[in-house]
């Protein structure tokens, strides 16, 4: 008799635990457009108490342009989304380059200070207004330097092909000696681009072999050249790729190169064009990384 009792007490028992975790519910229906896991139970002794939601964080990467050696040269920023993504990345422009960026040369031509007051987008036009300290300091190189930086920059972005300038809500004409007639677009600046310009790796970035490498190029008969090189600056890959335009028109260039190390270390990737006079180096691009075996 004990026996069967104890039996119908567990019976009951899993009766009950069952009906309470049976109706649970999983989260959002297929197709519904949310990011968010379904919120989920800890397993505790008191089911009624949920556990915190994980919610992820949705990340953006988007390019910033600067310049080296008095060109324009292009480098990446990965943070926390905001839909306001133009007005962030031209936020981050104004703060200039990292450190490790700084430290491998690049810099800004825009001056110093300079802040975002606003930024509108209408018909694929991008107003940009900024203060007063962005025409501060006029000179050709300036000018010509800064207003490119802030054309590719906001036109990485599908909905923005132009960009015109405000300096304190007024429309800006003339900015040391170049005359801003209409919409500025990358055409307008197209000879602010190096020869070779490195589009990936980054500066500082950590690389494993084969490291992936791309970019654009206008050099003679489209053969880029490009070496790794280890920590002592000794050549640990050589190879070539070809553009997909050359001497006279730039095309986009992208190969895998592999190397060997025996342990992590400081690394460069270079890339340049092989002079077809004498066979030196020409428009040399050093990217500093972090070689790993």
């Amino acid at each position: 008799m004990k026996h069967l009792i104890a039996k119908a007490v567990i019976l009951a028992a899993l009766a009950t635990s069952c009906a309470e975790r049976g109706a649970q519910p999983l989260g959002p229906a297929p197709g519904t457009g949310s990011e968010s896991p379904s919120p989920s139970t800890s397993p505790t002794a008191s089911p009624t108490t949920p556990s915190p939601s994980l919610s992820p964080t949705r990340i953006m990467t988007y390019e910033l342009w600067f310049n080296l050696d008095g060109y324009l040269f292009v480098t990446h920023r990965t943070e926390p989304f905001t839909p306001a993504v133009g007005a962030r990345s031209l936020e981050a422009l104004l703060s200039g380059p990292d450190d490790a960026e700084a430290a491998a040369a690049v810099g800004t031509a825009i001056n110093p200070g300079t802040r975002l007051l606003g930024l509108t987008i209408h018909d694929g036009v991008a107003t940009v207004n900024l203060d007063e300290t962005f025409s501060a300091e006029e000179t050709p190189a300036i000018a010509v330097g800064s207003l490119s930086q802030i054309v590719y920059t906001l036109t990485q972005f599908d909905s923005i092909d132009g960009v015109v300038f405000d300096v304190g809500g007024t429309r800006l004409t003339n900015f040391g000696g170049y005359e801003l007639d209409g919409p500025q677009r990358r055409a307008s600046f197209a000879d602010q681009l190096p020869a070779i310009l490195v589009q990936g790796p980054g500066i500082g970035e950590r690389v494993s072999s084969p490291v992936a490498i791309s970019g654009s190029a206008d050099v003679f008969e489209a053969v880029v050249s490009i070496a790794i090189l280890d920590e002592h600056r000794h050549t640990v890959a050589s190879t070539f790729t070809m553009a997909t335009c050359g001497t006279g028109c730039r095309g986009s260039y992208t190969t895998d190169v592999r190397y060997h190390v025996d342990t992590r270390q400081p690394g460069t990737i270079r890339v340049y064009e092989v002079s077809a006079k004498d066979g030196s180096p020409l428009h040399v691009v050093e990217i500093p990384v972090i070689l790993t075996p």
